[in-house]
């Protein structure tokens, strides 16, 4: 029998829940520590034009976010599921430079032993360098480009 702490999902509702937290709670990088309960060791992100491999690129894709935005929060208003995959539309909210920004997002997570195994994801950045104003912008491409 297994433990209550696996993440072996046994309904699509599962795996639309399991996307749902992995988004909500680790891509928010408020709980970077239970990556390896949503994700497989074999992840592969694929976020706007980047690749990240296995759960240090999960890693580091959340820090493309928490390096930008503070208090970053990300809410699912919406599921679709799909097999083994599950489409959700989500907002991204955070502050850079005292500035508050809201931007929505998509990411289709496929599964595969009850883990997410691959995520083809696109936010609109352009609608968070357009509310951050141009200041902010060119701030935050510096120290981005500071960080590499």
């Amino acid at each position: 029998m297994k433990n209550s702490f696996e993440c072996e999902p046994k309904h699509d509702f599962d795996l639309a829940a399991n996307a749902k937290r992995a988004l909500e709670s680790v891509c928010s990088g408020k709980a970077l520590g239970s990556l390896s309960r949503y994700y497989s060791q074999e992840f592969v992100d694929h976020v706007n034009d980047m690749k990240f491999q296995g759960l240090e690129g999960a890693r580091q894709s959340v820090e493309l976010y928490t390096n930008v935005l503070s208090d970053l929060e990300i809410v699912v208003k919406e599921q679709l599921i799909d097999g083994d995959r599950v489409a959700s539309r989500f907002v991204v909210s955070g502050k850079s430079f005292g500035k508050t920004v809201h931007i929505n997002g998509i990411t289709i997570s496929r599964f595969k032993e009850g883990l997410i195994v691959e995520d083809w994801s696109a936010t609109d950045t352009f609608g968070m360098l357009r509310q951050l104003g141009v200041w902010r912008s060119v701030l935050i491409g510096l120290r981005q480009w500071k960080a590499l």
